[in-house]
């Protein structure tokens, strides 16, 4: 018998060639069982029932005519029509006789698993589409998936619904938009030992950031159970971020860890017609997460090994969309599936498309924002399955999560909002691929927005999606960066928050010239750090409640703003590695710092904040520094441990030369030395004292980094927070302009970093003008003045003939 000829092959015989006759999923399995294995990629074993077989199950029994003659007036845009004709043609494939010789050969393949893996073994049943995962298309997630199946005749009566699954409404109508013959596309089947996650964990991984299309980190979600619930978006799943340059070289770089909700778990049962069933996940397992570090970089290290076969095949960079579980009872770590990804890898990366709201409103829902668009509607919301076919073109769907059956009319929806889900489940898969913005795990999403209603739903803002009442004005931006000038100026940016960092890396610019600590702690951390150091001398009850629930999982709760600040940073530095990323020590003012959970009770009241305990005379005070240790352990996890080391540490408001010294043996005391490691340490320029004592300084210092805001503030004698004398506080003011051109000449002269990185070149083009012809060396702006900023200093340049 021919090869072509084959009812069933092995997954060691199966090449990723074999499209044709095992689909796109299958021909994967094989390619990885064959070839990655070796690497390191454990594949779980089993066979192929081929495209040759389907062929067969349909000439044998004449079924083509009659499916194509209830196909004969299909009409995909109603509902009714596409259900009533998939429905007759699934039954009428139900009830195909299989022929002997394929039976014999289902019963000979199952048998020996059976001999592998022992009697009656479990098995998950996974169609497989001969077209699938096309540049241009994805048939993935359109057929069905049976999972716990044993013995021959469960297997066979399995085998019959995936065959059948070939013309779910969804697939007919998929197949009828794409130009696809139906018979042009046949199914095979994976017959593959299933893997007990139903007594650990599963999920799904991609090669590259689902958002934003950066290449260089590793997305992983799971959630407890089999992973149905993940793919489906029946669960919040907890996620992960690797950073694969750093992993590659070594190092362990989990940049992000986030607990999902996971509510449900889906577990084996006993009964055949239903071998699985989904139950509640205890209250205390909810708050934990599913894998351990060390399990998040093997899973992450097997997604670098198969990206980088299947790229190296290709000759251009293909990522990956993988399907990982985990087994409960070896805690071995398996992949069960991977698919190209089909989104990001077919943008352009020389168009920088952006969408820019222009109000806002009222707040009716929030969640997880999936793409970066916007769009609106009147909202439809559907509860039940039934009423999709009330759907109408240009609404915006309003449900609790949608599966495959609902493709028909998501492809025709402004936006979606689900209740449940996260950033790898069906919703947002799809809405990805159309285009369209999806707001998911929004909790009540259908109970807060009104049936009718009009609104607008955004996934501009990073990774919080909001949904607003009322149709609001916004404009889409496109910008071609190629050709695209770089100044001899270095433009770099300021950023604070790390889920926009891998969005805004795409911005052509020189690494970050500020991340501040501020904004990870208050919106990551949200504690105190002596809250945690001395959590038992805490009066606060409620505060002590609150911190015991959020440090859930720690045993040392130190450790856990440790691991939060690293998280927060390390993502903001690895978005632009190896680019330098300047990450300024905290600097809140001491009613900031008491805002913080259980803060108030460690510390002083001031009269005036803004010029008292902050900044560098913090972290050598008795009373702080054991809480500035947590900030130096966290930025020496992720230069040692990360392997980050484009990071580099800026100190903020260093008063004197003597003080800037006691800072530097502190965070030496705590292993966080000046040059060790390439480490690159600069001071805030930003008090007069910095500008009229600079040569003293930078002996102590690498460069300095001019703060406008403060030292506008402190030139001119303005509380920058008082409207009274706002009139006079100005960064164009000529005794900042004489103190700035100062410093830059000193710095320049003594061979040190000059940079500035407050908010006067970002509001003042003349100003950027003007230290640009002082020689400033580099400028960090906000994000939405990068571009324009430097073709106004490339321009610059010109005229000056740099």
């Amino acid at each position: 018998m021919s090869r072509d000829d084959a009812l069933i092959l092995w997954f060691d015989e199966i090449t990723s060639e074999d499209v044709p006759l095992v689909g796109g999923k299958t021909a994967s399995l094989g390619e990885m069982y064959r070839e990655l294995g070796p690497k390191g990629v454990t594949v779980p074993g089993g066979f192929a029932i081929t495209a040759t077989a389907y062929r067969l199950l349909l000439e044998r029994n004449n079924a083509r005519e009659t499916i194509r003659s209830i196909l004969n007036g299909l009409d995909t845009h109603d509902m009714e029509n596409l259900a009533l004709r998939g429905r007759r043609i699934r039954a009428l494939v139900r009830s195909l006789r299989f022929p002997d010789e394929l039976r014999r050969a289902i019963e000979e393949a199952y048998a020996k698993l059976e001999a592998r893996y022992g009697a009656g073994c479990d098995v998950a049943v996974r169609s497989s589409a001969t077209a699938e995962d096309l540049p241009d298309a994805s048939f993935a997630g359109q057929q069905e998936t049976y999972l716990n199946i044993h013995g021959v005749e469960e297997l066979l009566e399995a085998c019959q619904r995936c065959f059948a699954s070939l013309f779910t409404n969804r697939a007919i109508s998929y197949r009828v938009d794409k130009g696809f013959d139906h018979f042009a596309i046949a199914l095979s089947i994976a017959v593959q030992k299933m893997v007990r996650s139903d007594l650990a964990s599963s999920g799904v991984m991609f090669t590259i950031d689902t958002e934003s299309g950066f290449k260089d980190a590793v997305y992983i979600t799971g959630a407890w159970g089999l992973g149905e619930n993940v793919v489906q978006g029946a669960v919040s799943p907890d996620e992960y971020y690797v950073f694969k340059p750093t992993l590659k070289a070594g190092f362990k770089p989990v940049l992000m860890k986030k607990v999902g909700e996971k509510a449900i778990k889906m577990v084996y049962t006993d009964d055949a017609k239903s071998p699985t069933k989904n139950v509640d996940v205890p209250l205390a397992d909810r708050g934990l997460l599913v894998i351990d570090d060390e399990e998040v970089l093997s899973l992450a290290r097997m997604a670098c090994t198969i990206e980088d076969h299947y790229s190296a095949r290709a000759g251009y960079f293909k990522p990956m969309d993988i399907e990982w579980a985990k087994d409960g009872r070896t805690g071995e770590l398996f992949i069960v599936q991977a698919r190209p990804e089909t989104v990001h890898s077919r943008k352009d990366a020389n168009v920088l498309r952006s969408f820019v709201l222009k109000g806002t409103g009222a707040v009716a829902a929030k969640g997880k924002a999936v793409g970066e668009a916007i769009g609106r509607g009147a909202a439809h919301v559907i509860k039940e399955a039934s009423n999709i076919r009330e759907f109408r073109k240009g609404e915006v769907l309003v449900t609790d999560m949608t599966d495959p059956d609902w493709e028909p009319i998501m492809k025709i929806a402004s936006a979606i909002v689900t209740n449940r889900g996260g950033r790898t489940c069906h919703a947002a898969i799809v809405s990805r691929e159309l285009g369209i913005p999806c707001v998911v795990g929004t909790l009540d999403g259908t109970d807060r927005i009104p049936e009718g209603q009009d609104v607008t739903v955004d996934c501009s803002q990073g990774s919080e999606g909001v949904v607003y009442m009322g149709l609001l004005d916004f404009e889409v931006q496109e910008l071609n960066l190629e050709g695209m000038p770089r100044p001899k100026t270095k433009i770099t940016m300021n950023l604070a928050s790390p889920e926009q960092a891998f969005e805004k890396s795409f911005i052509p610019c020189d690494g970050v010239g500020l991340a501040r600590e501020e904004f990870i702690i208050n919106s990551y951390i949200r504690i105190h750090p002596l809250a945690l150091l001395r959590f038992g001398e805490l009066t606060d009850k409620s505060a002590k409640a609150e911190i015991a629930r959020m440090t859930q999982g720690y045993t040392d709760l130190a450790q856990y703003f440790v691991d939060k600040l690293a998280e927060g940073v390390g993502m903001i530095a690895a978005a632009f590695y190896p680019k330098p990323v300047i990450v300024r020590l905290s600097d809140f003012k001491s009613n900031e710092y008491a805002n913080l959970i259980g803060g108030a009770q460690f510390e002083p009241k001031e009269e005036n904040p803004m010029i008292g305990w902050r900044g560098a005379s913090r972290y050598y005070s008795d009373n702080y520094r054991e809480a500035f240790a947590l900030e130096c352990r966290a930025i020496l996890k992720i230069r040692n441990e990360m392997g980050l080391t484009n990071l580099e540490v800026m100190i903020p408001f260093p008063r004197t030369v003597e003080e800037t010294r006691k800072v530097l043996d502190t965070m030496a005391a705590y292993g966080l030395r000046k040059g060790e490691n390439g480490l690159r340490v600069v001071g805030m320029c930003e008090i007069p004292s910095n500008v009229i004592l600079a040569e003293e300084f930078l002996e102590v210092v690498d460069g300095f980094s001019i703060g406008s805001n403060d030292l506008t503030q402190l030139i001119l004698g303005v509380d920058r927070d008082s409207a009274l004398v706002a009139h006079v506080y100005d960064e164009r003011n000529p005794a900042v302009l004489r103190m700035v051109k100062q410093v830059i000449e000193v710095s320049n002269r003594l061979g040190k970093y000059i940079g500035i990185c407050g908010q006067a070149p970002s509001d003042y083009p003349e100003f950027a003008q003007f230290i640009v012809e002082c020689g400033i060396q580099s400028m960090s702006l906000n994000p939405d003045t990068v571009i324009k900023t430097t073709l106004a200093v490339a321009e610059l340049e010109k005229k000056l003939g740099r």
